[in-house]
């Protein structure tokens, strides 16, 4: 699928995005060029670091913002395909600065859409999160805006090639700012703090995370929101695995 063709990932320094990149690299040996486009240099610099001189030959490191439409436009330039990870997270930090995530995660995606529009980007695999649907916090809003910029997008692009596809899944136990490294601090303090014991998680892991992108890069034709069945555990029971006293 990839060979010869150009995949760029958005939020590409992030815990999923180094963990694609990795996938992608051995999976694909014939791709053409994987560009890894994100804000932050020192993470940018940290990846290229790891990587192997064979992976460096095919992987580019792009320095913008999905804030800047122009920026976009540049870097989407003979790109086949785009994995859109890039977002404001932190659920607490977003009731206290709404707007700054409303800008990246809602009118940040629109760019997206408009400059791949403008390209010739043929598939865009965008991730959500279970927080989209039937948010209670301002940060699954802005997810669940988002994904319906995305699905509309299949609505306004004429007889261009190109689809728009989402994929909406849960916790990445482990990745940063997960529930799991939360909780391993505050077990280093003597407590857990939950704000409501009732609280269930739905749980993946990375691995089942990547591969299950690599599929739906595969088999979306455009339109679709692709959830998949995960387990759940209450946030409670895994606190006291954790700090059983």
């Amino acid at each position: 699928m990839l060979k010869n063709k150009t995949l760029l990932i958005t939020g590409g320094t992030g815990s999923f995005g180094k963990s694609f990149t990795n996938y992608i690299l051995k999976k694909y040996k014939k791709i053409k060029k994987l560009i890894i486009f994100s804000r932050n240099e020192l993470k940018q610099f940290e990846m290229r670091k790891i990587l192997s001189k064979n992976d460096l030959k095919k992987v580019r490191f792009f320095l913008g913002d999905i804030r800047d439409k122009d920026r976009l436009n540049t870097a989407f330039k003979d790109v086949d395909y785009v994995v859109h990870a890039a977002a404001l997270k932190r659920v607490d930090t977003a009731e206290y600065n709404p707007l700054e995530f409303i800008k990246t995660n809602i009118l940040g995606s629109q760019n997206i859409v408009d400059a791949c529009l403008n390209s010739n980007v043929k598939k865009v695999i965008a991730l959500s999160t279970d927080k989209a649907a039937a948010p209670i916090n301002l940060y699954g809003a802005t997810k669940l805006c988002s994904d319906k910029l995305f699905s509309a997008a299949n609505n306004i692009k004429g007889k261009k090639n190109i689809s728009f596809s989402l994929v909406r899944y849960g916790n990445v136990l482990g990745s940063r700012g997960s529930i799991l490294s939360t909780f391993v601090e505050q077990t280093k303090k003597g407590f857990i703090n939950i704000t409501d014991e009732r609280m269930t998680r739905f749980n993946i892991s990375m691995k089942d995370a990547v591969e299950m992108v690599d599929w739906v890069l595969k088999n979306s034709i455009g339109g679709e929101i692709f959830v998949p069945k995960l387990d759940s555990f209450r946030v409670i029971d895994f606190a006291k695995t954790l700090c059983p006293k």
